[in-house]
């Protein structure tokens, strides 16, 4: 009767010890932390500054072209970018953005795209190991004093 009496006063002691309700939070303005997936970001937005910019590169020499233009009126970015690809075409990335939105893309391609004929595998030509074509060091100095 006793083993009986002990294991049911540790269950009820397990029960009453088990943290069902959290404690108070502590602190000024404390909230408890959520999940990470469940962050909502803040709805205020600040307008941005307007701004205008655009760039380009191209050498010929190289094979390199590419640009950017963007520009916004505080609200609203939009812009494009283009770059020349390897084989022969040219993507243009058409986009606009804003806080409601987001980013929103377009990808085009102009021209058509042209793949060189493969060579043939040429082994790299072998080299064998030069003759040293130095002399024997001839001693500067005589035998040294004791």
């Amino acid at each position: 009767m006793n083993a009986k009496t002990a294991i049911l006063f540790c269950a009820v002691a397990l029960a009453a010890g088990r943290p069902d309700n959290h404690p108070a939070p502590a602190g000024y303005g404390y909230e408890e932390p959520q999940h990470p997936l469940s962050y909502h970001a803040p709805e205020k937005h600040d307008k941005g500054m307007p701004f205008d910019f655009e760039y380009a590169v191209k050498d010929d020499y190289k094979g390199v072209d590419f640009g950017h233009d963007s520009n916004s009126d505080g609200n609203l970015v939009t812009g494009k970018y283009y770059v020349a690809l390897p084989d022969g075409r040219t993507q243009i990335v058409t986009y606009t953005a804003d806080h409601y939105n987001g980013y929103q893309a377009e990808v085009t391609y102009e021209g058509e795209a042209q793949y060189p004929e493969p060579k043939p595998y040429q082994p790299a030509p072998s080299y064998e190991t030069p003759a040293p074509t130095y002399e024997e060091p001839k001693a500067l100095y005589g035998a040294p004093d004791h």
